[in-house]
């Protein structure tokens, strides 16, 4: 297996007259215990990756912590208890990937779900703020859609918080009335009407959250 990048001119540094004490010290620990190390981190994961990436943070620690080497036989032991830690984080940091994973998946599907359950109720909702005038769109959509709260809403429009939430409990009524007069009309042979009660109780919900 190739010397990973980083690490791969640490094996020509003892060759050069002009290294110092501690880069002589680190490349000759590299060039013992380099291939050895790799053997017990490979051992202990699931892909070369994986014991590449080990072996490689193991050294860089060791580097950083140079002086914490002991010398002689003793140092492949201290690396073999660093690999140890490092590879221990490989697995928590892989396992918190794997459930963060999971619940995303979840969450997408649960998402998935009530997106095809509510399509109805939002194309309802859509149709019945196109019948608004363009004030009371651009309102409520600040407050449903941007998630905007009374005081970011009144400094977007310019107005008192007071004044905002007046203008968006108006709205909301104009709203619910258009909600009401199309539900009331007759629908398609075949098909199921919208529930036009639980969009405006969504509607009003998001409104009481504010």
């Amino acid at each position: 297996m190739p010397i990973p990048r980083p690490l791969r001119s640490c094996a020509l540094i003892a060759e050069k007259s002009t290294v110092t004490t501690p880069e002589k010290r680190f490349a000759e620990l590299y060039e013992t215990s380099f291939s050895r190390l790799l053997g017990y981190t490979v051992r202990r994961t699931q892909t070369p990756e994986d014991a590449a990436d080990a072996a490689s943070e193991t050294f860089l620690i060791a580097w950083r912590r140079l002086d914490d080497v002991p010398t002689g036989e003793p140092a492949r032991l201290w690396l073999y208890a660093t690999a140890r830690r490092v590879l221990a984080n490989q697995r928590r940091s892989s396992a918190r990937r794997t459930r963060l994973s999971e619940r995303l998946r979840s969450e997408l599907d649960v998402a998935a779900e009530a997106r095809e359950q509510s399509s109805e109720d939002l194309d309802l909702v859509r149709r019945a703020m196109a019948r608004l005038r363009q004030d009371d769109r651009e309102l409520l959509g600040l407050v449903a859609w941007e998630g905007l709260d009374p005081a970011e809403l009144a400094t977007v429009l310019g107005c008192s918080r007071n004044a905002a939430k007046i203008r968006t409990h108006r709205a909301r009524k104009r709203l619910a009335r258009e909600l009401a007069g199309l539900e009331q009309k007759p629908q398609p042979r075949g098909g199921h009407p919208p529930n036009a009660h639980r969009a405006r109780a969504s509607l009003r919900e998001t409104g009481e959250r504010r």
